[in-house]
């Protein structure tokens, strides 16, 4: 995993019936030690939201981390931002 481009996925849950417009983004970057860190944002749609950084010492922990991170959103229903129209 030597100089891998930065892996970043974005998500985003829009139910009206529920008033709920949320996003969800997950990134790995890697750290000065050789490791690797995920790197979550989520919230309100048009909201700067919260984040939260993990870091890990082997680039695969945090690839594992990051592919079980979007499973889970994807298992609650968000969905690609990119892949859903704009509308």
């Amino acid at each position: 995993m030597s100089n891998e481009q930065t892996s970043q996925v974005h998500l985003r849950r829009i139910d009206p019936t529920q008033n709920m417009r949320r996003f969800y983004m997950l990134a790995i970057q890697p750290t000065l030690f050789g490791g690797a860190s995920v790197i979550r944002n989520w919230g309100r749609i048009g909201t700067g939201g919260q984040s939260m950084m993990q870091t890990f010492d082997q680039p695969q922990e945090a690839q594992g981390a990051f592919m079980r991170l979007a499973l889970t959103k994807r298992r609650r229903g968000y969905g690609d931002a990119d892949a859903s129209g704009s509308g």
